[in-house]
């Protein structure tokens, strides 16, 4: 069985147990659907410009604080059919010093990357997969509700002898380290709807420093900071346990490695459905 079948029958078989179990009322979730105008992830433009529809479904098993993630990313293009990825994550969460001004929230996951369309033990295959540490400290800085974050990501290929298993003939690798400074602020201002009296708008500035990996299969992607992003979204409680969240993103590239593109700009809207 090929090792994605594996990792989505793991995925299907804790969900079938997550359901059962959540009948007692132990498990929560959440199911979404999000359409980008473009998909840029870590400053790369994986789809050419070309928008990108996202759904996911997401698992809290039980309040252990372990999850699975599972997420698809396909344009809405034909010519990138082969580019449709599923992303399958398992994740641990929790805090440390809860009430200290050092309070410390962390997340580690590991992730795999599978590319349907190209088989995993081919020398054709795209297949990557991650660790990453997702850090954050709610307390520390005097400004109330500005979160200082930071996540170290290791990217490497699913097999040493695929198209992106070895250093191409451009000198790139699909093997490396990220480091992501991110920077979020809950801005709180008059409500858009009615019987709405707030409205939190989710502000977002995030930086790259790319230390060499590229995911593309010829790429070569420089050691520098490839690209600063800044964001903003907001919810819209549908009732029902429904969500409505757009959002609005600006790149700025500072590596043309990574994107030829100096300047990137995108809309997200996503319907969430949480349980």
């Amino acid at each position: 069985m090929k090792k994605e079948g594996i990792l989505l029958t793991v995925v299907i078989l804790l969900s079938a147990a997550g359901f059962a179990q959540a009948q007692e009322g132990e498990l929560h979730g959440a199911i979404d659907f999000t359409y980008q105008s473009k998909y840029i992830w870590r400053g790369f433009d994986v789809y050419g410009d070309k928008s990108a529809i996202q759904p996911s479904i997401d698992l809290d098993l039980f309040g252990t604080g372990f999850g699975i993630n599972v997420m698809a990313h396909r344009a809405n293009s034909s010519e990138w059919e082969d580019g449709e990825r599923w992303d399958y994550t398992v994740y641990y969460g929790n805090a440390l010093f809860p009430d200290e001004t050092y309070a410390t929230s962390y997340m580690i996951a590991y992730r795999y990357y599978n590319f349907p369309d190209s088989s995993s033990h081919t020398e054709s295959s795209t297949d990557l997969q991650e660790v990453h540490t997702l850090l954050s400290w709610p307390n520390l800085l005097p400004v109330k509700g500005l979160v200082p974050r930071y996540c170290l990501v290791k990217l490497w290929p699913s097999n040493s002898g695929t198209i992106v298993g070895s250093r191409n003939l451009s000198g790139g690798t699909s093997s490396g380290w990220a480091h992501i400074f991110m920077l979020d602020y809950g801005l709180t201002v008059p409500g858009f709807v009615p019987d709405t009296p707030e409205q939190t708008l989710r502000l977002h500035t995030e930086m790259v420093y790319n230390d060499g990996v590229d995911p593309r299969p010829h790429g070569n992607a420089e050691h520098d900071w490839s690209n600063i992003v800044f964001g903003v979204e907001t919810d819209f409680d549908l009732g029902n346990n429904l969500t409505f969240t757009p959002g609005v993103y600006h790149q700025i590239t500072m590596d043309d490695s990574v994107n030829d593109d100096k300047d990137e700009t995108w809309v997200s809207v996503c319907m969430k459905y949480a349980f």
